[in-house]
């Protein structure tokens, strides 16, 4: 390291990355030993590690449209200040962790000052689905791309992103808290059969699903008596949840926190979920499911822009039906959301039969198609490819 203490700055914008960027920390100490300085943008899991924050990570931590415009000025400020300490603190790497629309501004405009500083990207924004062009528009800022999901290296290859490797997903690393153990999944002829209903963890998301998944849970019922449906709400959104389930002809039982989510999906013979990363949770839980997603008013009009430009590319918004390459779990989208559909679906993988054994039986092949090389955890992975990013920037 020219004889100097290894700077590497690390910039996240929200508390996921905050979680995998203290996760690579702890590799990097391990690979370097203590004498290392980090900074950046961080929250209390990096701060605690020893990263100096160059502000609080929550001026730029905002979700939703109406969010993010009501700060977007502050945001800006952060974009140039972040800008500005990267610059000054002249480290040895420069990771930049999710967040695309705050964290990849600072990039390029580290690039632009600082041609010389190696940048590694931590998260592939979802080339694959939307907007593809961005993939060859990162290759200016990013040298080396740390990606989650097994199928996005080929998908930037041919896209024309940056070398991008597969560097595992941290929910394989805590499928062990997922899966049930010795009696803890009853049989489907078990007393109650467990039904999850997930509407999502967004005010949006719960305001479009909510009303259907009651009345489909309510004719999944008239058809299966004894199933028993519970509800992992997140906590910000409890009060609300509450409110509207208690107009529903089913009541489901609601249950809060990570702990109780879990246990809930280990006890769980089928899931009715909103699209996102909670199905990736599911499927590696051995869980499943029916998925649902209704888009808002502007990304229903971007949706049909999409049929007449093509900005996406698969044919599937459910993670692991992308990742195994099937379409094996049933999705539905905006018109297709209907309680007799989806209902139907689910009775039918609450009971004995071909839909849910076809299910099961591709959601075995979830490990084997996500695991990383033997030896290998998704943060030493990461961290590898963060030092060998270093070394070659000192070596030009």
């Amino acid at each position: 390291m020219n004889g100097r203490m290894p700077t590497i700055c690390i910039v996240a914008g929200e508390e996921s990355g905050d979680q995998l960027g203290s996760e690579l920390i702890h590799a990097l100490n391990e690979r370097l030993g203590e004498g290392v300085r980090y900074c950046g943008v961080g929250g209390e899991k990096m701060t605690s590690l020893g990263l100096t924050s160059f502000f609080d990570m929550s001026d730029v931590s905002v979700m939703g449209l109406s969010a993010v415009l009501a700060r977007l000025p502050l945001i800006v400020r952060r974009v140039y200040q972040t800008v500005d300490a990267v610059i000054a603190a002249r480290p040895d790497v420069l990771v930049i962790v999710d967040s695309p629309d705050f964290t990849h501004n600072v990039a390029k405009r580290v690039r632009k000052r600082a041609p010389d500083i190696p940048i590694v990207g931590y998260v592939s924004p979802s080339v694959w689905a939307w907007r593809p062009g961005r993939a060859r528009k990162m290759r200016v800022y990013v040298d080396e791309l740390l990606a989650l999901l097994p199928f996005e290296p080929d998908a930037h290859r041919s896209l024309g992103g940056p070398r991008t490797h597969y560097v595992g997903h941290p929910l394989s690393e805590k499928a062990g808290e997922l899966r049930p153990a010795a009696g803890e999944r009853g049989g489907l002829e078990a007393a109650e059969r467990v039904l999850l209903v997930l509407p999502g963890s967004r005010r949006s998301e719960i305001d479009r699903l909510l009303p259907v998944f009651g009345e489909t849970i309510a004719l999944v019922c008239r058809s299966l008596p004894d199933v028993k449906v519970v509800l992992p709400a997140v906590t910000h959104l409890e009060d609300r949840i509450r409110q509207d389930v208690a107009t529903w002809r089913v009541k489901p039982e609601i249950v809060t926190g990570q702990d109780a989510k879990r246990r809930a999906f280990r006890q769980a013979h089928a899931a009715l979920a909103a699209s996102g990363t909670v199905s990736l949770e599911l499927a590696l839980s051995g869980v499943p499911m029916v998925v649902a997603y209704k888009v808002d008013w502007f990304f229903r009009r971007l949706k049909d822009l999409n049929r007449i430009f093509k900005f996406a590319s698969v044919d599937s918004f459910v993670l692991p039906n992308i990742i195994l390459g099937s379409k094996a779990i049933p999705e539905f989208l905006d018109d297709q959301v209907k309680p007799e559909v989806l209902s139907d679906h689910l009775v039918r993988l609450l009971s004995a039969g071909p839909e849910r054994d076809r299910q099961m039986a591709e959601l075995t092949r979830l490990d084997s198609v996500m695991q990383l090389p033997d030896g290998y955890s998704q943060r030493g992975a990461a961290a590898d490819v963060v030092l060998r990013a270093m070394k070659f920037a000192q070596a030009g």
